[in-house]
């Protein structure tokens, strides 16, 4: 089992205190605190070849063009891409999931055609295929979900027609924490439409168990750098190199072109066709430096160390009356994520007393407006976990909520 004390030792972050108070951080699901070793990487770049990359025949370009591809392949066998040309460099995953909606969408959607989603998407698989349908004339379905929090298989495979271009799902619920069964879902909508493709909305996956795109059979995935240890305005779109050959530019300018004429312009190959001007290259290091920091430990372990404290989680805070947890009670399909709402509070005030004691949790609706809607409330607490969180961090916690009763007068 991984140490979390022992981790710490590698986040200057936990090194601080407030007030004299050390930090308890619990929101690793919005975003995670970053190790040394990441910050090192960055640095070395900034210090030490801190040049534009492809371009330069100097040494110092050559370097840094070097680290940005190294980054590339590191991060394609971090989730198993056969090719290392399948991973395209984004800001987020928001961007790529914008960037397929926008690319493939563009040529591939069209009148009277079907999207598929989910009512427990994060706002990100929401907003751009609901732009996408307008622009299209298409039509965009939504899976429900189970009074437990799980996806309704049953009603997700209802919603697959002939007319279902694509099937964009979560891998893991920012707010309920449901892992999904990605590999099953994949095989189930490709039986019954094997032209629908799948996008794996996988921030809440990637940086937490082990994940093998080829394995799911998906065929588009993307995920953000912040919250696997890794610098913020960096993430991945990793696609099929036949779909992504196929895919007109997302943005244009820059190193994504081949040739340039005052009457016309021709594409580089992909990746770079859709990495218009110069990229983050700081970050692109940075994140190789994340997976290889995580791959050191074991995503089994990480996997198992999340377990663990998720089931000691949910039975100390299933014991407090005044709240309502969401989402599933089995940690086999439970990430490291715990949304609760305390009855006749805010859970801004809730999150506020918490703050008091540094206890860092996050409130609101958490990007998924209809989400919590359909569990109706208009918001929630969220505690998430991840490699560096420990039982005393659960204990202050439910230490912290019981303040908060208090303090609140519940």
């Amino acid at each position: 089992m991984l140490d979390p004390i022992q981790i710490r030792k590698d986040f200057p972050l936990f090194n601080r205190l407030i007030n004299d108070k050390p930090i308890v951080y619990l929101d690793s699901t919005a975003s995670t605190p970053k190790p040394q070793q990441v910050i090192d990487a960055q640095d070395n770049y900034y210090r030490n070849f801190s040049v534009n990359i492809f371009r330069g025949v100097y040494k110092l370009s050559e370097e840094a063009t070097t680290a940005y591809e190294d980054a590339r392949i590191k991060v394609g066998q971090f989730i198993g891409a056969i090719d290392s040309n399948e991973i395209v460099f984004v800001r987020n995953a928001t961007e790529g999931i914008n960037l397929v909606a926008s690319s493939w969408g563009g040529i591939n959607v069209g009148v009277r055609d079907e999207i598929v989603s989910s009512v427990m998407e994060h706002h990100a698989n929401i907003v751009p295929w609901q732009q996408l349908a307008i622009n299209k004339k298409a039509h965009i379905r939504y899976a429900d979900i189970t009074e437990d929090g799980l996806l309704d298989i049953d009603h997700l495979k209802k919603l697959i027609t002939t007319k279902t271009k694509l099937v964009a799902l979560t891998y893991v619920s920012n707010v309920l924490g449901t892992i999904n069964p990605v590999k099953e879902i994949v095989t189930t909508v490709k039986e019954l439409n094997p032209q629908t493709l799948v996008l794996i909305d996988a921030a809440q996956a990637v940086p937490h168990m082990s994940v093998d795109v080829n394995d799911l059979g998906c065929d588009f995935l993307v995920f953000s750098g912040h919250k696997m240890c890794g610098p913020t305005g960096i993430g991945v779109l990793w696609g099929r190199k036949a779909l992504l050959d196929a895919m007109p530019p997302y943005q244009t300018g820059g190193e994504m072109i081949r040739e340039v004429t005052l009457e016309k312009t021709t594409f580089n190959q992909v990746p770079y066709r859709f990495e218009a001007g110069t990229p983050h290259i700081a970050g692109a290091i940075g994140l190789s430096a994340a997976a290889d920091y995580l791959q050191n430990l074991s995503m089994d372990e990480v996997a198992a160390h999340e377990k663990d404290i998720v089931s000691y989680a949910l039975d100390r805070l299933a014991k407090i009356s005044e709240i309502t947890l969401y989402g599933p009670f089995r940690v086999q399909i439970k990430g490291g994520v715990i949304a609760f709402s305390m009855r006749g509070t805010h859970p801004h005030d809730v999150a506020q007393v918490l703050d008091n004691d540094n206890i860092c949790v996050r409130s609101g609706h958490h990007c998924a407006m209809p989400l919590h809607k359909k569990l109706g409330v208009s918001s929630t607490c969220r505690a998430s976990f991840y490699i560096y969180t420990t039982k005393e961090d659960v204990d202050a916690l439910v230490e912290g909520v019981e303040k908060a009763k208090k303090i609140l007068r519940i």
